[in-house]
């Protein structure tokens, strides 16, 4: 940790995210967690909701991802590409390149049962059915049934209905609108079958003029849902209803059917769906309901970035009553205390569900609940032990809850595990976890465990701070204050957002426990946001961009031990689809650890995962210097990834360069051949490589290899519009503006395209980066941070920072809790934002360390302290109107140490553990 020695600053700003009201919906509440185990915070008055998960818990199982015999089609894909043959290689790619998904359930005898009415009694088409005991949902609900409460339900359900027919309307046929339905539809008329759809398409079905009668008609639907959303859509636009009219009259006057609908569960256990490849998915929810408390005043809900806890605060009557909410690494429990101001104030009830329908809970002693849990369609089981420790009063355990009464203070000690050992053993006991928790905390008060956390925690954290000046918003709580960050002045937050993300990074990535993932470890859908995995062709890579330069280097190895996995998955993955030594890697994966092509053939076959995620190994070293890590952990990998591209890359028949084909530019332009992107990851893999091997006196012949083909691969390449070409041929579009601009990538995470070395290249990926445009989705957003910093130009990357820290809507933003919103939820944003801000204030990557390059005009004051640099330095600086102050360096490798402020250059050489001290000169004090 490098302390700073520039003397006091004033006070600082409170790290601290705070709000005046409970979370209303999940993207309010408060994040917790430990790596391991992660937890969302509502802080309700009467009802209080601690949703969790364990990072473990996912669907699926151990299993092949890829498919025998798919290298042998792989010359006819390149060749039909090399045609110009795009679509005909698609389709060829996919039904003979892509991987293989998990097994598919017995459909046909499903489908069969449930359109003999199995499980019902009787037949809801019929007009005489009774259905009067059915219960009433809102129709229709374009984000599928799961938005209102049926989480998880898949399966056979049926709607009903009536509408009155209009007097003139008789002896004429209706059109029956209800768009789109997912997935496949019976729609009946007083009994009569008027249309059936399986797929996406709208449902327009006509009603026939004979099926209907005078007044009230009966409309019933049977929806078949075999994964994820389901159920009557509707449109997207909801002020466009579904409804009845006229055979060609205009449905602007037909009957409105926006309402509730009687409805029945026939079947909630549809065969499995086959799938590429797994999600992450929720736990459980712990509960804890509160009598007498409806009038709760002075209240606050707050997350301390400090001591990684939530706190929750109110007054009934005279008593304050206060909860505060942690997740202990040392003791791997997710601790509750709750304290009141006056004695025998605490009484509530809590208990444990999950959304998982084969989950049930059991007394095991009388102070512990447990909750089991079984995932559908996979093999992985949960199990979570909830423990109360009371201070006086008394607490009961039946099987179904906790009772608390008159106690002075009451602590919860939650705890979760699974039967996953590794991606190929599922032999583990999931109570193993919970028992060893307990058994950790049972000679230990809470005041013990919370401390224990709070050491360990600050291990981590406090090894940066940063303060960029005060604001008066910060008097206001954290949502208003997103709301009028961009419209006022308030560096506060940005500082805060920084150092949020690497509260996150923390939270979602201890040492030991698996990497962050697309929403770190917090999540609550059984079918979350693109199964809330590692999508490897920028997101899970973003999570981990301010890893090493915002000083929290051991909360990247998890990521790396993923990296160790999939290079053994990918090893088959790279023999059994392209015949090719080494490993490789497409654009996602999962807990099993799935390489192989999925999805689609378009945007599936991305083959240059496992050089990005190389590029993360070869930065762990050049910011810290580790020859050892390089040496047993890094380089092995590195060299298998670089031995499969130097196997991989083909001569260009027009060109005569060395290209990658097929692949594709995420996540556009479909299959082609010969991606900037790819090109500039491969080049970068090779010189990491060559120089390791340099480094560690190895390898001779495959560096001379990668030496001879680094300088065949395709180049970056100007365009006819004066941008840098996404693709091998001049076919960029000006008016692209798509989320991803991967061709940017040499500019940034790479360092092949710089202001020293390749200027004209900068020009052309700045004008490449402005033809796509500002606006973006969240994580898209912080790319463009981290661009602009690159380019030099603070003060755009300045209005990225408002555009990421505003108020969640269509194109990106940040929701209430400063969950990056892609939208829906994705956490890369926040990591990539936190780094971003890092990287206007110093960047390493060309070798020489550039103190302030991206200073915007509206931070004209601030101070950094423990922000690292390739080369292994720690930074301590601070600036007063726009201009560098004072400087320190700590060496922590010995390494000569080369800085540059402006136009001023320095070199000299360092010891290991030294400090120097520089003044706004960078002269040496």
């Amino acid at each position: 940790m490098l302390v700073s020695s520039f003397g006091q600053s004033g006070p600082k700003p409170e790290l601290k995210l705070w709000y005046t009201q409970p979370a209303a919906k999940w993207t309010d509440a408060l994040p917790i967690g430990n790596g391991r185990l992660g937890a969302m915070v509502f802080a309700g008055v009467e009802q209080d909701r601690i949703q969790f998960n364990e990072e473990t818990l996912w669907t699926g199982e151990p299993r092949n991802h890829n498919r025998e015999g798919a290298a042998a089609y792989l010359p006819e894909i390149r060749k039909l590409l090399a045609e110009g043959k795009q679509a005909e290689a698609e389709k060829l790619a996919s039904e003979k390149f892509m991987g293989l998904k998990s097994s598919e359930g017995q459909r046909e005898a499903w489908f069969k049962n449930m359109r003999a009415f199995e499980g019902l009694d009787g037949n809801p088409a019929l007009t005489n059915y009774n259905d009067s005991q059915w219960k009433t949902f809102p129709v229709p609900t374009y984000e599928g049934w799961e938005s209102t409460g049926m989480e998880g339900l898949d399966g056979a359900v049926w709607f009903r209905t009536t509408f009155d027919l209009p007097a003139n309307w008789q002896g004429k046929n209706l059109v029956l609108n209800l768009n789109r339905i997912r997935d496949q539809d019976f729609t009946y008329v007083n009994g009569k079958l008027v249309g059936s759809t399986d797929g996406t398409e709208s449902r327009k079905y006509i009603i026939p003029k004979e099926v209907l009668q005078q007044g009230q008609n009966i409309l019933a639907i049977q929806v078949l849902n075999y994964f994820d959303k389901g159920g009557i859509a509707g449109y997207k636009d909801t002020s466009r209803p579904i409804g009845i009219y006229p055979e060609g009259a205009s449905e602007k006057n037909g009957i409105s059917l926006v309402k509730a609908w009687k409805y029945k569960i026939q079947n909630d256990e549809p065969p499995a769906v086959p799938r590429f490849q797994a999600d992450y998915q929720p736990f459980g929810d712990l509960w804890l309901n509160f009598s007498g408390h409806g009038n709760a005043q002075n209240y606050r809900r707050e997350l301390d970035l400090t001591q990684a806890a939530s706190r929750t605060t109110y007054t009934v009557g005279s008593v304050q009553f206060t909860r505060e909410y942690l997740v202990s690494q040392p003791n791997q429990v997710i601790a509750i205390h709750l304290t009141a101001s006056k004695p025998g104030s605490i009484s509530f009830q809590t208990s444990l569900t999950s959304p998982h329908k084969k989950a049930a809970t059991r007394r095991v002693d009388n102070q512990t609940l447990a909750l089991a849990l079984q995932v559908r369609n996979g093999a992985l089981k949960g199990e979570s032990y909830l423990r109360v420790v009371t201070t006086k009063g008394q607490a009961s355990v039946s099987e179904d809850k906790i009772t608390v009464t008159n106690a002075d203070a009451v602590t919860l000690y939650l705890t979760a595990g699974t039967n996953y050992k590794n991606y190929k053993d599922v032999s583990g006991d999931p109570a193993a976890p919970c028992k060893s928790a307990l058994a950790s905390i049972q000679e230990k008060n809470y005041e013990q465990i919370r401390q224990a956390h709070i050491r360990e925690y600050q291990g981590y954290f406090n090894t940066l701070s940063i303060n960029l000046g005060r604001s008066e918003n910060e008097k206001l709580p954290t949502d208003k204050r997103i709301e009028q960050f961009a419209s006022s002045a308030d560096p506060a937050l940005a500082a805060l957002y920084l150092q949020y993300g690497r509260y996150l990074l923390i939270s979602s990535s201890r040492p030991g426990t698996r990497p962050a993932n697309l929403q770190g470890i917090w999540n609550d859908l059984l079918t979350p946001p693109w199964g809330s995995k590692y999508t490897t062709n920028i997101n899970a890579e973003m999570n981990y961009w301010p890893a090493e330069a915002l000083n929290l280097s051991p909360m990247h190895e998890p990521l790396f031990g993923m990296i160790a996995e999939l290079a053994e998955a990918g090893r088959q993955t790279a023999k059994v689809h392209y015949n090719a030594p080494g490993w490789v890697l497409h654009h996602n994966t999962d807990l099993w650890r799935g390489t192989a092509p999925i999805n689609a053939s378009n945007h599936g076959i991305w083959v240059t995962g496992g050089a990005w995620l190389s590029q993360h190994l070869w930065e762990r070293y050049l910011y810290t210097q580790d020859q050892k890590f390089l040496k047993q952990e890094a380089y092995p990998i590195m060299k298998e990834a670089a031995r499969f591209f130097n196997n991989f890359l083909v001569k260009d028949p027009k060109t005569g360069w060395l290209i990658s084909t097929p692949s594709n530019s995420p996540e556009q332009g479909g299959l082609v051949a010969g991606p900037t992107m790819d090109h500039q990851l491969i080049r970068a893999l090779f010189q990491s490589t060559i120089q390791a091997s340099e480094l560690l006196k190895t390898d001779k012949s495959l560096r001379d290899s990668l030496k001879t083909k680094y300088g065949q691969i395709a180049p970056n390449q100007i365009g006819k519009h004066g941008q840098l070409q996404e693709w091998l041929e001049d076919v960029d579009d000006p008016k692209n503006k798509h989320r991803h601009v991967s061709h940017l990538w040499g500019v940034h995470p790479g360092n092949e395209i710089n202001w020293d070395k390749t200027p004209e290249l900068m020009i052309a990926a700045r004008q490449s980066l402005i033809f796509r445009g500002d606006e973006g989705t969240g994580w898209s957003l912080a790319w463009k941070i981290n661009f602009w910093a690159r380019f030099k130009d603070g003060d755009h990357a300045d209005k990225m920072v408002k555009m990421l820290i505003s108020p969640a809507a269509k194109g990106g933003g940040s929701y209430v809790n400063l969950f990056d919103a892609h939208p829906p939820f994705q956490i890369d944003g926040n990591f990539g934002g936190a780094a971003g801000i890092g990287e206007m204030l110093v960047q390493s990557h060309t070798g020489l360390i550039d103190i302030l390059p991206a200073l915007p005009s509206e931070l004209p004051t601030g101070e950094i302290n423990g922000i690292c640099a390739r080369g292994g330095f720690d930074l301590n600086l601070k600036w007063n109107n726009g201009k560098l102050q004072a400087l320190e360096v700590l060496s922590k490798a010995g390494t000569p140490c080369q800085l540059r402020y402006g136009d001023k250059t320095i070199s000299f050489k360092t010891k290991k553990g030294q400090r120097y001290k520089l003044d706004a000169n960078l002269k040496r004090i």
